[in-house]
């Protein structure tokens, strides 16, 4: 992580230290978590304490702006014809692996935040969307839910945080290769 102090500037950068925050919110959930210590996020946007709490009152506030582009990515892939469940649980892994710390705040079900939840069901929902699809062409369990995908997300989340960034992506493969065996059907056997 980069820290560079700016002056400053006054209410006339408000728009640019909130950009610098959520840019900084980025780099440091992604290097620590999402329970990284907000001063941390304040030191690397360049900012005070004070302007990061002006800007986003508290830290689910600013997650929801740093995450905010994520889903729009995934929305915006649903909505593209043709896409299927596993481009969406493709994009969904690439988003784990460079950030654990969004599927982590959206894959627990009990987040107690109502804001948490909205996006929550925003992903879930949009999972939810290609499961017919998925279930016609015989690459999902019929009893398989877009909950049951966003905990698959989530657990896969726990583990790569643990994990350095340059063994996440072999992780992410591995688990998925055990986790579709748990998803998609078995084989009917001729007995």
């Amino acid at each position: 992580m980069t820290v560079t102090r700016r002056p400053n500037r006054g209410p006339g950068a408000a728009a640019e230290n909130r950009a610098a925050l959520i840019a900084a919110a980025r780099e440091v959930f992604a290097d620590a978590g999402y329970d990284a210590p907000l001063t941390t996020v304040a030191r690397v946007a360049g900012v005070g304490q004070g302007s990061l709490y002006r800007h986003f009152p508290d830290r689910v506030s600013l997650a929801l702006a740093v995450f905010e582009d994520s889903v729009a990515d995934l929305e915006a892939l649903a909505a593209e014809p043709g896409t299927t469940l596993a481009d969406m649980l493709a994009l969904l892994t690439e988003q784990t692996i460079a950030s654990t710390a969004f599927i982590d705040m959206v894959s627990v079900p009990s987040a107690g935040d109502l804001r948490v939840v909205e996006v929550r069901d925003r992903v879930a929902g949009l999972l939810a969307g290609t499961l017919a699809e998925a279930r016609r062409a015989g690459r999902l369990r019929e009893d398989v839910t877009a909950d049951d995908l966003v905990l698959a997300v989530g657990m896969l989340a726990g583990l790569l945080a643990r994990l350095p960034a340059a063994e996440r992506r072999t992780t992410a493969e591995r688990v998925w290769a055990l986790l579709r065996h748990g998803i998609e059907p078995r084989p009917v056997s001729g007995g």
